[in-house]
């Protein structure tokens, strides 16, 4: 597999290898949306990526989509994640925050103020928010308002410029699984009649907006942004995939962005469309087809050796492989992943899978 271990350059930055490690959310910060010594632990025990993708963050209050997810709004969040960033600085790995809005996948329980969650229609997601008190139901958002999207894009370039004081070397904007930006960009969540919805051209201009703005922000070189076409994940349904994201690359393709992540969704075809009209970095959370397993060492290096990717992102195995990089060398042993301990709790499932 000696193609995932050949350098690469991601918008300037050289990294040692094209064997990223995915975003997954842990759930394991604080009530106030601080990470942890823990955490600091947990990346840095991964630092042989070539490119470490945090869990998702909260660019705002309003932002936020589960319990104990973390955030990049406060000053006391951004000292919280330095420990983090020197601690995987120190171990010699370069890390992205992933900057994630979850719009309408959100609760009143999760804010302050108790308010609705917001979304570019009012349409619910049909899926639940897990509590300690059981599953709620997530309530029909409110749809925001020009001035709600204006200061959403405002709260994007903060949080990337807070992510760069805290240490980072750049951020991922999370356009995929159906938060904010993929709530904008498919029709089935997006009913406006104004500039943000209706065309191809409008949906895609809220991703555009945000990417733009947030490369004004902190530099082109360190934003990535990630997608999945095609995805179904918390309600979301489109009519146009191809044609959405082939618009988005193209629109996206002037602002010179660190890389496109594409989480593949069993649909191999798009991501070759998304590779012909991307002409920069292209990144791949590899499932060619609907019978593989999602993301594999092996998959990896097939979507290299193909020529789809510049770049490959797992999870999983990241998650229960903190040597992920010497055991792919050795060929295995892996470790298996236990769902029972993916979100919330402590060290265990999280900190203690075993090195070879």
């Amino acid at each position: 597999m000696n193609e995932l271990f050949e350098p690469v350059t991601v918008g300037g930055i050289e990294l040692p290898n094209r064997l990223f490690m995915a975003p997954m959310t842990r759930s394991r910060a604080t009530p106030g949306g601080l990470v942890t010594e823990l955490t600091a632990e947990y990346y840095a025990q991964r630092a042989a990526a070539g490119l470490i993708i945090t869990e998702g963050v909260q660019p705002s209050v309003i932002g936020q989509g589960y319990i104990d997810t973390p955030g990049l709004h406060s000053a006391e969040q951004v000292a919280a994640w330095r420990k983090v960033t020197d601690a995987v600085h120190a171990a010699g790995a370069r890390i992205f925050a992933q900057l994630m809005h979850s719009g309408r996948i959100g609760h009143p329980v999760l804010y302050p103020d108790g308010a609705l969650p917001v979304a570019p229609s009012p349409i619910p997601s049909g899926v639940q928010l897990f509590t300690p008190d059981g599953m709620l139901d997530h309530p029909t958002p409110r749809e925001m308002t020009p001035a709600d999207i204006a200061r959403t894009v405002r709260d994007f370039a903060d949080a990337a410029r807070n992510a760069i004081d805290a240490g980072f070397d750049g951020v991922e904007l999370h356009g995929a699984n159906g938060y904010l930006i993929h709530q904008f960009l498919a029709d089935g969540s997006n009913r406006r009649t104004d500039a943000y919805g209706g065309s191809v051209e409008n949906r895609i201009r809220f991703a555009v907006e945000v990417s733009r703005a947030v490369a004004e922000a902190i530099g082109p070189g360190r934003v990535g942004i990630r997608v999945s076409p095609g995805n179904e994940i918390n309600g979301i349904t489109e009519s146009d995939t191809t044609d959405l994201y082939v618009a988005l690359a193209r629109a996206l393709a002037p602002l010179g962005l660190a890389y496109v992540h594409v989480m593949e969704t069993g649909d191999r075809e798009i991501t070759r469309r998304l590779r012909r009209e991307w002409p920069g970095t292209l990144v791949v959370a590899p499932h060619p087809t609907p019978d593989t397993e999602v993301g594999t060492p092996e998959l990896g290096v097939e979507a290299l050796r193909e020529g789809v990717a510049d770049a490959v992102a797992l999870g999983r195995y990241w998650l229960a492989n903190p040597d992920l990089v010497a055991r792919v060398k050795a060929g295995g042993p892996y470790n298996k992943a236990d769902p029972a301990t993916f979100f919330g709790g402590d060290h265990r499932g999280y900190t203690d899978y075993p090195t070879l």
